[in-house]
């Protein structure tokens, strides 16, 4: 359905942009050929490639084919934008509010493109860099004065891959561990591939240091590269990987419940469901709850259990702003940021890397996020987004 609905796109994106085009008929017959091409970039991974989520190829390659795919996407919405204005100034005409017909020619056509290709290029360049650390202060009520200024670092979304490979995961490792964190965090989407193909790109992370543990959950792209072998290979990089269940975090004589759940893919691959109230079964009330959860989706849920602090990932921040709406009309309203759901904090990061379908980011940027717990006696303001 997903190539299907892509052929689509790329059908009308050949219907608007070459038409116009100040050239003869071959050169338009192989314009409208390649965009159909590149509209089908994911089943030419899937097919020929290696897969679809994980296309075993080297990393120029898969730069590029994602360069030429958000070119594609990003050159869509233009025209659909452009088609958008047109109609309205065509109304306009029509009901004599604008003097004069405009009309878009084909070197408006010719700009359209040029600025996808541009766009697109440094959308690439955003996604593959080494992230920025972003800082967040978080204020629990039930944090015990003791703990205030603990540190955590969340990593999320690193998507270990062929475009992602040993090199940068330890630059992300060296950027984390120069933070000093208390504890680290990773929510989901660690790999894309076999652990036969992402052993070597996944070893970095066992190098991952914090005095009160590393701790993860799993994403929905662990479903999909065998969860088995994976949480086989995370224990064995020293990753404690919480799946419904919850682990006391002692420190100076005080503690706070830290708790994971499984990914809502799960079920479609027959494993274990999230299941809020087995990963705090037996976990003191008294005690302030941290709870990993890839998704954001179901946070209501979350916060009726009694957790006081989400920290999600998958949406990346929605990676192009303007396409972020579309992200976050599929993830219950929250796409990036601090969010207020009843008693509950949630925080959901852009993401430290991205899945290589589709490596482009533009005005959302990656990030290594550091958060600081505090108490209300000691409260460092940080605005809040509701959910929209």
């Amino acid at each position: 359905m997903f190539h299907v609905f892509a052929a689509l796109i790329g059908l009308y994106v050949i219907g608007r942009f070459v038409p116009p085009l100040p050239v003869g008929t071959l050169w338009k017959w192989l314009i409208a050929f390649v965009i159909l091409l590149v509209s089908q970039y994911h089943l030419v991974n899937r097919l020929f490639l290696g897969g679809m989520a994980s296309p075993e190829v080297p990393f120029p390659v898969l730069a590029f084919g994602g360069w030429l795919f958000g070119a594609f996407i990003l050159l869509a919405g233009f025209l659909l934008i452009r088609d958008i204005v047109s109609l309205f100034l065509w109304t306009a005409h029509k009901t004599g509010l604008i003097p004069v017909s405009i009309i878009f020619g084909y070197r408006w056509m010719l700009g359209l493109g040029m600025a996808a290709l541009l766009l697109s290029a440094v959308g690439v360049w955003q996604a593959v860099r080494i992230p920025d650390v972003r800082r967040i202060d978080i204020t629990l009520e039930k944090l015990p004065a003791e703990l205030d200024g603990l540190k955590l670092v969340q990593l999320t979304d690193l998507h270990a891959s062929r475009l992602f490979q040993a090199t940068w995961i330890r630059a992300v490792v060296n950027r984390t561990n120069a933070l000093n964190p208390d504890l680290i965090v990773i929510t989901g989407d660690l790999v894309d591939g076999s652990t036969i193909d992402r052993a070597p790109d996944v070893a970095p992370l066992a190098d991952l240091k914090a005095r009160l543990g590393v701790f993860a959950v799993t994403g929905n792209h662990e479903y999909y590269s065998n969860y088995i072998n994976w949480m086989k290979a995370f224990r064995r990089l020293g990753l404690n990987i919480l799946g419904n269940e919850h682990v006391l975090i002692a420190d100076r004589d005080r503690a706070l419940v830290l708790a994971g759940v499984t990914d809502r893919v799960a079920a479609n691959f027959g494993l274990p469901e999230p299941d809020i109230g087995k990963a705090l079964s037996g976990a003191p009330g008294d005690l302030p709850v941290i709870l990993m959860a890839h998704q954001p989706k179901g946070s209501s849920t979350y916060a009726s259990a009694g957790v006081d602090l989400q920290l999600s990932g998958h949406t990346h921040g929605g990676q192009v702003l303007g396409i972020h709406w579309i992200t976050r009309m599929a993830n219950d309203g929250y796409v990036s940021g601090l969010y207020r759901v009843g008693d509950m904090q949630l925080y959901v990061s852009n993401g430290t890397g991205l899945w290589n379908g589709f490596p482009v980011r533009l005005g959302k940027p990656s990030e290594i996020t550091e958060i600081v717990l505090h108490t209300p006696a000691r409260h460092h303001p940080e605005p809040d987004r509701q959910k929209p």
